[in-house]
Order: structure tokens, then C-alpha cells, then sequence
């Protein structure tokens, strides 16, 4: 296999192929990158209207408590070929692209969901608390008090997920996708060792990988440090205001 793969290393690393493995590098994270993205915003929504206490609002936050349980327990192939063939059943001829964006869309509202969801309920019960006094309403309560200080807890692990995302796409191959391997599949059924190939997509994966690794923790510190004092300064103001409320009430 190793001699196989120095023969043909030559032949194998042109600037053709090169270009092949940039466009299935690039769409690998275009799709990523469209799935997560509009799942976050999706995400954001589902938690905004789950997590309202109005009784109205009960069979609204059932529907959407067993959407986030559901998808976050389906394989990601099994979904990717119920996309892809529910939408035909449909009449809805999806390119394959967007059916593993929209594959990736799904999955990622859920798992998001749930993370945005546990920072809004990180929050100290006071922040909530605060907002009333002031006849904040839900809108601006969420977007203006918990979601800022929810931040530094919400973005490092979702952003973790778009990373494993990247990897996931990889499934995306089996309907035939042109992402990084489904290009490595395609050089080995024409010849090429499998150890060029797959070695190549590999390494690929990793250079998408380990730089948004680091991106993360990155911006995971940037956070801590530019929220901290905002958190603490924040708090200090709720407890200030309840006291206030409390004042006024007696």
C-alpha cells in the first residue's frame, strides 16, 4: 500500500485535484457554516417562545420540548435519507447540497436549543426579577438583559458544535454530496491507494478542524473577560432595583 501510494503521489497531487479537493473543502464548510448559522437563529426562537410561561403558550412549548428531544436523538444518516426522500415524496427536488444543509439545519436548532436554554436559566433569578420591576417586557427582557449576560455560557459550546458539524458532513457522502469524502471516495474508485485518498481527506478535516478548535477557545476567553465586569456590575443593579421594590412595597 505505501509503495502504491509513492508511485502515484505524483500524478495524484496536480493542481487539478488540488482544486478538486478545494471546492469539496470549501462546500464541506459552506454547509456546515449555513446549517449551524441559521440554526442558532432558529434555535434562539424555539427557546424564546419554549420557555414562555403564558398557559396559552403550553401546547406551543410541547411541540417544541419533543422537536428538540426527538432530533437530538435521530442519527444524523438516517435523518440526512429522510430528508432527502421525504422531500422527493413531496415533490420538492432539493439539491443534494441542501438537503445536507437543511439535514445539518434541524439537528443543530435542537442541540442549540438546549444549550441556549441552559444559559438563559443560568441566570440569577434576580435578573428576571429586575426586568419586572422596571415593566420590561418578555422582548426586551430576553434580548436586553438575560441573552447579553447568557453569552460567554452559550457561544464556546455552540460553537463546538459547528465543529463537529464540519466533521459530520462527512455522512453527507452517502447521498452522494460532494463534500470532502465523498472527494476521497472518488479519487479511490479511480485507482488511487486508499492511503492517498483518505489520508488526504483526513488531513483536511484537520486543517478545518483544529483552526476552529482554537477560534473557539479563542473567543470563549475574549468573552469571559469582556463580560465579566458587565455580569457583575449587572448584578449588582438587580439587587439594587429589588431592594428598591421592596422599599417602595412596605
Amino acid at each position: 500500500m505505501f509503495e502504491l501510494a509513492a508511485e502515484q503521489a505524483g500524478m495524484f497531487f496536480t493542481w487539478p485535484n488540488l482544486g478538486y479537493w478545494g471546492r469539496a473543502m470549501i462546500t464541506t464548510l459552506t454547509m456546515a457554516a449555513l446549517g449551524c448559522g441559521f440554526g442558532f437563529i432558529f434555535a434562539f426562537l424555539l427557546v424564546y417562545f419554549r420557555t414562555w410561561p403564558l398557559k396559552a403558550m403550553i401546547p406551543v412549548r410541547i411541540i417544541l420540548t419533543l422537536y428538540v428531544e426527538v432530533f437530538r436523538r435521530i442519527p444524523f444518516l438516517v435523518l440526512t435519507f429522510l430528508v432527502l426522500f421525504g422531500t422527493r415524496g413531496f415533490g420538492f427536488r432539493f439539491s443534494l447540497f441542501s438537503v445536507a444543509c437543511l439535514t445539518i439545519l434541524l439537528i443543530s436548532t435542537a442541540y442549540i436549543a438546549e444549550i441556549i436554554r441552559a444559559g438563559f436559566e443560568s441566570i440569577h433569578p434576580n435578573q428576571w426579577e429586575a426586568a419586572a420591576v422596571l415593566n420590561f417586557g418578555r422582548f426586551k427582557t430576553i434580548f436586553g438583559v438575560i441573552a447579553p449576560q447568557s453569552w460567554p455560557l452559550i457561544i464556546p459550546p455552540a460553537f463546538s458544535y459547528f465543529v463537529m458539524f464540519v466533521k459530520e458532513t462527512s455522512l453527507t457522502s452517502q447521498i452522494g454530496a460532494l463534500e470532502l469524502m465523498s472527494a476521497g471516495k472518488y479519487f479511490n474508485s479511480i485507482g488511487i491507494s486508499p492511503l492517498l485518498a483518505f489520508g488526504t481527506c483526513l488531513s483536511l478535516y484537520f486543517a478545518l478542524s483544529y483552526p476552529l478548535t482554537l477560534l473557539g477557545h479563542r473567543i470563549e476567553k475574549k468573552l469571559k473577560l469582556r463580560f465579566k465586569g458587565k455580569i457583575v456590575k449587572s448584578h449588582e443593579i438587580s439587587l439594587i432595583d429589588r431592594n428598591k421594590s421592596h422599599q417602595v412595597a412596605n
